[in-house]
């Protein structure tokens, strides 16, 4: 097959070019005229016109939720949705499932569970909870991509936080990479029944991150440990993370397109579809995170997908202490960033490289997120120029609560194909991925 496009995306840069795919890798990337028989476009393959021709996202961080809560996510629905926003390759949290994913046997369970039903490639992250520091380098030889921890309370009882000692514990036990959420409980304090988010936002305040943060600085620093700092919101981070960057510490950190694209302004009365933790802050906050990406201080954005049931969100009610905290927007990411991306003057390149090589190198997906010989043809044709408002009848994930309904977006996937097939969200052949 061969696909091409006068807007493909190289790490190079962005030109006119033909992309050659066989057996579900890349093989040859050429001029944009290059197999095009005498009479015209190739037997075998798509001429894309303008459409942008680029890598397939990676999305690191998302909660499929099943087995166990399959209620509030499915794999079949989760990576259905990604496919329809451009991601090609998802990587599970081992939290929400139940159950979680912090021992061998669970990892086999979660496997099982997501065997024949993925539209596009899956793997998984382990967990590390209080007591099982035996369990991680089988985990880990097993084939997770790395660890994931809390610092304070996860929002599910099945996966407890660790103290400070345990992150110390578990950092020194494996040479792997641990995700960490890091907010510090000492700061964070329950929310007041209230149906005003300033309310649910005043309890999470900036220092709880601050204060965690340090903590896995400091423990990173101590033990040499590789640490990703997930769903970072809070702009006075940024100084402590540049910091540890210069000074050699092994440190990453994503946000995501809540943080990027919402306010905590602009967060109506009972609007608990916006509620997630850490929360959305404000305007200000939120340019400073921009300004973070740009520097390459902030290294990636992914979604943090974290839907449930309607009951669970309590949009009735609109109680922000009660409602469950997380954003669904896997398939909405791409468009979402593009349409600030592009307000801002922030170039497509730029969107693309931290929503998909970026994440992939994170994870050590060598042969994703990149048009490059040699790397799967994960490929996504996007509309830069369309615009469209959000309905939930077309979310494809379960449960279609967002805070993006109504919205107006920039930008359209009209296709995705993984290992050069069109995904056509009826037949899954996505692979389960090992480390």
């Amino acid at each position: 097959m061969i696909l091409r496009s006068l807007r493909v995306m190289l790490p190079d840069g962005e030109r006119p070019a033909s992309v050659h795919v066989e057996d579900g890798r890349i093989v040859a990337i050429g001029p944009y005229d290059a197999g095009l028989a005498p009479e015209g476009q190739h037997a075998d393959g798509e001429d894309l016109g303008d459409l942008v021709l680029m890598p397939g996202l990676v999305d690191t961080h998302v909660h499929v939720n099943e087995p166990g809560r399959t209620e509030w996510e499915g794999f079949q629905t989760a990576t259905r949705a990604a496919a329809a926003g451009g991601i090609t390759t998802v990587v599970d949290m081992p939290l929400n499932s139940i159950p979680p994913t912090v021992s061998v046997a669970a990892l086999a369970v979660k496997r099982a569970a997501a065997a024949g039903q993925c539209h596009v490639d899956v793997g998984f992250w382990g967990g590390a909870v209080p007591g099982n520091a035996d369990d991680l380098r089988p985990l880990h030889e097993a084939g997770v991509f790395g660890f994931k921890c809390f610092l304070v309370d996860s929002g599910v009882p099945e996966f407890p936080p660790l103290s400070a000692a345990e992150l110390d514990a578990a950092f020194s036990t494996v040479d792997a990479l641990f995700l960490v959420h890091a907010e510090d409980p000492t700061i964070v304090r329950p929310a007041p029944p209230s149906r005003r988010y300033r309310d649910f936002l005043n309890s999470r305040p900036p220092q709880a991150e601050v204060a965690a943060v340090r903590t896995v600085l400091a423990a990173a620093s101590r033990t040499g440990a590789r640490v990703h700092l997930l769903h970072l919101s809070a702009a006075q981070v940024l100084p402590l993370l540049a910091e540890a960057k210069d000074e050699g510490v092994r440190v990453t950190a994503e946000t995501c397109p809540h943080y990027l694209t919402l306010s905590a302004e602009g967060v109506p009365d009972a609007g608990v579809a916006y509620k997630c933790c850490p929360p959305i802050r404000d305007a200000a906050n939120r340019n400073e995170l921009w300004d973070a990406l740009a520097a390459g201080v902030l290294d990636c954005v992914v979604s943090d997908h974290s839907p449930c049931t309607a009951d669970l969100k309590q949009t009735d009610i609109g109680d922000f202490a009660a409602a469950w905290g997380g954003i669904a927007s896997v398939q909405l990411g791409l468009s979402l960033l593009w349409t600030e991306a592009e307000a801002r003057g922030v170039d497509l390149e730029d969107v693309v490289r931290w929503m998909s090589r970026h994440p992939a190198d994170l994870a050590g997906l060598v042969h994703k997120g990149r048009i490059e010989v040699g790397a799967d043809a994960d490929l996504v044709a996007f509309d830069p120029t369309a615009t469209w408002v959000v309905d939930g009848r077309m979310l494809h994930h379960r449960n279609p609560i967002t805070p993006y309904v109504g919205r107006t977006l920039r930008g359209m996937v009209r296709a995705t194909w993984l290992r050069g097939v069109l995904v056509d969200g009826s037949t899954p052949r996505g692979r389960l991925l090992i480390r």
